[in-house]
């Protein structure tokens, strides 16, 4: 049977916007809270985000054992530090990342991150630039590894009673393409490639759960709809991740914490992909089906 992949691709597509959409009509329900016998609104159920009130600030710094990103392993040994500054929902926030490429710290590629969104009822969507020092910061050529990119993401958490959130980003510039062959040239016998862009897309499913004596348990799926940065261009839709992480967190001053935390994820395209249950490789952490990380931070609340 042939599938008609445009077709098929647009049927993604429709549902990736419908799961977008999930959102509003959360958000439209939000305010349908309860009216009591005195005549005064009781709150629903997912309306009890608190309104930002002014200016706020907050930053954090923190060193990890690995870099892990979406359940793709960035890089080894690394001090990542951001600062974040808002006002009435409105933020903008900038990231840094230095760290070695690998367990061997033959090479050390720092990554610059700012982004720039609106969060409020729970929602949080956001313009996410991603540069890394392999090329120039204004340099947008859509080819397969090159430093920049730009997303656009967004995310809803139920309420902070019921911590449920779906997140939703979707690739649209820069670094995001893989090479196809368009035509054979016949005179020399050789393809003539061409560059498509992906659109590369993720959607995860994660959930918070608050434990006493200051512990969290957080868990994440993540999958990605067709060929994309997250199969390293290969797959089409694919489970990409498996993420558990539990933390412990202390108050050490009335706006400063610390924080402990451990991380087990799993990445299932690549255990399909090498027909193995769990796979670790020393030398080529970027295939690896398993990934450990211990991360140790301090924080403004």
């Amino acid at each position: 049977m042939k599938i008609d992949i445009l077709k098929f691709r647009k049927r993604i597509i429709a549902l990736a916007l419908l799961v977008g959409a999930l959102p509003f009509i959360f958000i439209a329900s939000a305010y349908a809270g309860e009216t009591t016998e005195s005549g005064t609104q009781k709150p629903g159920l997912w309306d009890d985000y608190k309104k930002p009130v002014g200016f706020t600030y907050g930053a954090s710094a923190r060193i990890q054992a690995n870099y892990l990103w979406r359940g793709i392993y960035a890089g080894g040994l690394n001090l990542q530090v951001d600062g974040t500054v808002g006002y009435g929902g409105l933020y903008a926030t900038a990231w840094w990342n230095i760290g070695a490429m690998d367990w061997t710290f033959s090479a050390f590629e720092p990554e610059f991150d700012f982004l720039i969104g609106f969060n409020r009822w729970g929602l949080n969507a956001f313009l996410l630039y991603i540069h890394n020092f392999n090329c120039g910061f204004f340099d947008f050529t859509n080819y397969p590894d090159r430093g920049n990119r730009l997303e656009v993401d967004v995310s809803y958490t139920l309420s902070t009673k019921i911590p449920l959130t779906v997140l939703w980003a979707t690739r649209f510039g820069a670094s995001d393409g893989y090479t196809v062959c368009r035509a054979t040239d016949p005179e020399h016998d050789v393809c003539v490639l061409d560059t498509v862009r992906a659109w590369s897309s993720y959607l995860e499913f994660s959930y918070t759960q608050a434990l006493p004596y200051g512990l969290s348990l957080y868990g994440a799926v993540g999958l990605t709809p067709w060929k994309s940065c997250y199969t390293l261009y290969e797959g089409d839709f694919a489970v990409n991740n498996i993420d558990i992480r539990l933390r412990k967190d202390w108050d050490i001053h009335e706006r400063v914490g610390l924080m402990l935390q451990g991380e087990l994820c799993l990445h299932p395209y690549f255990m399909a992909r090498d027909k193995a249950s769990v796979q670790w490789h020393p030398d080529y952490p970027w295939f690896q089906s398993l990934n450990l990380n211990l991360a140790v931070g301090v924080y403004l609340k």
